[in-house]
């Protein structure tokens, strides 16, 4: 079984982003609390999203290999 290594590429270079560090820096370092309010949801959604597009990947990935290992020509 192989490691959705696309999906987590796409969510470290978005995260090492000139906009990612912001979301990040603004979400959790900010001295404002209304800045901190209005960012950390927005963050931990987009760590759902990532999360859910890397288990995607890790499902399609493992239908691929199964059909392979059985010899699926279609």
């Amino acid at each position: 079984m192989r490691w959705p290594w696309i999906s987590m590429l796409i969510a470290v270079l978005v995260a090492a982003s000139p906009l990612g560090r912001e979301v990040i820096h603004n979400g959790f370092l900010s001295g404002e609390a209304l800045s901190r309010d209005i960012v950390r949801p927005l963050f931990f959604m987009g760590l759902a999203i990532f999360a859910l597009i890397a288990a995607v990947e890790w499902l399609v990935r493992l239908i691929i290999s199964k059909r392979r290992a059985r010899g699926t020509t279609s």
